[in-house]
């Protein structure tokens, strides 16, 4: 098993992270307590996982694996995007129900929206491997289920019937963004080992 920093404090991204890569022979270890966060003021996706990479390999001298993720919604030119988890102050509740707010008068027909998760992993010897993954869905007028974290609970998925809030953990680490992103990194690690 190859050690990699997981550069995140949230417990619930830890956990899917470690769970998806278990497979791989990576073993997740979290950032030191108090590790302070870096400024995630990138333009993409991209940029905010390779700020947050950057930082913990700088700080710990282990490889790293980051990832930043969010929510994109058409109706709203692609909001709430990079700022997903500072979309409004408060909790995970709180966003949902100001996104609500914001989606107010989109028509049911036009509530497409995606999850996008882009990764960097940093290697020992400092080179990157940058992937991409996403999940198409629509955005429901209400929350449906408690499973998972963010916006989770709107966001429906048309392949399985219901909101990733609804899903088991193992089915939605076989489908999400993030699972998409990680096979993607998988893949790449593996054929660095070969």
């Amino acid at each position: 098993m190859m050690q990699f920093i997981l550069a995140s404090h949230n417990k619930k991204k830890l956990a899917e992270l470690s769970t998806i890569l278990s497979d791989a022979g990576v073993e997740g270890v979290s950032l030191p307590e108090g590790a302070p966060e870096p400024e995630e003021n990138g333009a993409t996706f991209a940029d905010n996982a390779r700020i947050k990479a950057q930082a913990a390999f700088e700080l710990t001298g282990l490889p790293a694996i980051a990832d930043d993720s969010g929510l994109a919604v058409d109706a709203l030119n692609g909001a709430p995007g990079v700022y997903s988890a500072r979309y409004c102050p408060g909790t995970d509740k709180d966003r949902n129900a100001f996104l609500l707010q914001n989606m107010e008068r989109v028509p049911d027909g036009e509530r497409t929206a995606h999850f996008v998760c882009a990764i960097c992993c940093i290697l020992p010897d400092g080179q990157m491997i940058e992937v991409e993954g996403t999940c198409e869905g629509t955005i429901l007028r209400e929350p449906h289920g408690d499973a998972g974290f963010g916006y989770d609970p709107l966001f429906y998925v048309g392949q399985f019937g219901c909101t990733f809030g609804e899903l088991p953990a193992e089915v939605k680490n076989t489908v999400s963004h993030r699972a998409r992103a990680l096979q993607k990194l998988r893949e790449a690690l593996g054929a660095r080992s070969k």
